[in-house]
């Protein structure tokens, strides 16, 4: 067997492998396929990092690094070093670790993250 994709294979968020709902006013649809991990986050108006995830991570920041595209709704980004950028429909963006983030406006901000590499057992 050769490492890599070996099949032709598509999935929907509509029919997702896993949907987590690790914190308030919010939903993470989980697909996996060719050897990656996608996810499609809705977060609802009112979702901040720093106040609906901090408390169960434990860090003053996201220590995650995202690599994310926006299909709809707003999200600003403010870095540790107050570096800041808002990310609307159709951006793609990398966030390293060190950040805060929040849903700007009244509609629910919906993306696209690639979140990882499977795993070999």
């Amino acid at each position: 067997m050769t490492d890599g994709i070996t099949e032709l294979e598509k999935k929907r968020f509509d029919a997702p492998d896993e949907t987590r709902t690790p914190f308030a006013k919010g939903r993470i649809d989980v697909v996996t396929l060719g050897g990656l991990v996608f996810s499609r986050e809705t977060l609802e108006p009112g979702w901040r990092w720093s106040e609906h995830v901090k408390p169960t991570v434990g860090t003053e920041s996201c220590q995650k690094y995202h690599v994310k595209y926006i299909l709809s709704g707003r999200q600003r980004v403010v870095m540790e070093d107050g570096t800041e950028l808002v990310l609307e429909p159709g951006d793609v963006a990398v966030m390293p670790p060190g950040h805060d983030a929040w849903v700007e406006g009244d509609e629910p901000n919906v993306l696209l993250e690639l979140i990882g590499l499977v795993q070999p057992p």
